[in-house]
Order: C-alpha cells, then sequence, then structure tokens
C-alpha cells in the first residue's frame, strides 16, 4: 500500500518562514516513517520561492551521505516539471488539464537526470483514469473520493467509482476526505494506496502509517 503525503504549508501557523520550518520537519517525520511518496504542493510560491523549498526538501528526504543509495521516499514537485528536472526531485505530479507524461520525460531528457522521471496525474473520472494509464503514467490519483471540510459543495465521486476507475491498469490512489476510519473501504474499493494532505499533517504519522498498513 502506498502512502503518499501531499503538502499545505498555508495550514500551518506563523509567518513564511515559520511555515516553512514546520514543513520541513513534517516531510522530515514523513521521509522517516516511510511515506512512499511526498508531493510538494505549495503552488502560490514564485519559481525562485518553490525551487528553493524544492532544494530544502530535497536536502531532507536525501540527507548528504546518502545520495548512492535507493530512496525510500520520493519527492514529486506539482506541476512544475521544469523546477523538479533542475533540482533533481523525483517526479511530477501533474493536473487534470496539465502537460502530458510524455511531455515531461521530454524535459526529463533535457536535464541532467539519469533516472526515470516518476509522474502522477490527478483525475476525476474513470475516463481520467484511462487517459493517464495511456499516457504511461505511472499512477493515477483519483478525487474526491468523500467530502471535505473545505470543500463541502462539491460532490465526492464516492466509492462506486472509485471502485470503477481502479479497474484501469494503472496504480490508483485515493484521495479527498481520507480518514482512519474510511481509509479501509478504499483499499477494499481496489485502490492501491492512500494520498492526502491533513491525514498526515495532523497527525502523527507513523501511528497514521502504523494503523492503515494494519
Amino acid at each position: 500500500m502506498l502512502l503518499y503525503y501531499i503538502t499545505d504549508r498555508t495550514q500551518f501557523p506563523g509567518d513564511e518562514s515559520a511555515r516553512q520550518r514546520t514543513l520541513l520537519a513534517k516531510i522530515g517525520e514523513a521521509t522517516r516513517c516511510g511515506v512512499d511518496l511526498i508531493q510538494l504542493r505549495e503552488k502560490d510560491l514564485s519559481t525562485r520561492e518553490l525551487e528553493a523549498l524544492t532544494r530544502a526538501a530535497l536536502s531532507v528526504v536525501r540527507p548528504p551521505g546518502t545520495e548512492n543509495r535507493e530512496p525510500t521516499t520520493r519527492l514529486l514537485i506539482n506541476s512544475r516539471a521544469d523546477i523538479a528536472a533542475a533540482c533533481g526531485a523525483d517526479g511530477v505530479h501533474l493536473r487534470s488539464d496539465d502537460i502530458s507524461p510524455s511531455e515531461v520525460r521530454q524535459i526529463w531528457s533535457q536535464s541532467e537526470h539519469t533516472a526515470r522521471a516518476l509522474v502522477s496525474v490527478s483525475c476525476h473520472s474513470e475516463p481520467d483514469v484511462a487517459r493517464a494509464a495511456s499516457e504511461h503514467a505511472d499512477f493515477a490519483v483519483f478525487a474526491p473520493v468523500f467530502e471535505k471540510k473545505d470543500a463541502p459543495l462539491r460532490n465526492p465521486a464516492g466509492l462506486d467509482r472509485l471502485r470503477e476507475a481502479c479497474r484501469q491498469k494503472i496504480p490508483v490512489l485515493a484521495l479527498g476526505g481520507i480518514t482512519l476510519k474510511n481509509a479501509g473501504a478504499c483499499l477494499n474499493a481496489g485502490a492501491a494506496g492512500i494520498a492526502a494532505i491533513r491525514l498526515f499533517q495532523e497527525n502523527d504519522i507513523a501511528e497514521v502509517g502504523r494503523r492503515l498498513k494494519s
């Protein structure tokens, strides 16, 4: 089961400097606890600010002295394939209306990367997931499965549509309103893992991982 932590530093208290310190500490916690994937999703930052935060996050995910080891946690950057490639991140998470995975890999081929780009895609329907699979994305993030506290008017897809999406030939991660109580239902519907913001940011990640994997 894959665990995918999506960041949102704006949920943390304090000024910008304090929020970034808290975010980097949470990324460190996620890495130590064996979270498989972290998406740096800080869309309000300028290019220069996002690049600086990406490099700081990479130094946490891959501490000095571990450069030659196979990473257990991989860092993806939301939408910005150029920054991901320039900074040496592991890949990119694409919006549903973003460039294609093949375009990401073209950008990657023009960088100094030797490893293949890892690409995830936001999907909101079974056809979205089918398209992601046909474009050779590595996995799809299907959302929203359940109603979210901060978006109560957005219609959730529900478990039946998640189950249909999971029939496609690509791993599908469930996102949106995921809690420790309903995560098991997502896995039973065929999800390959759980993606979340608050579930990881507002809780002890070691405990979340233990309970999800049990």
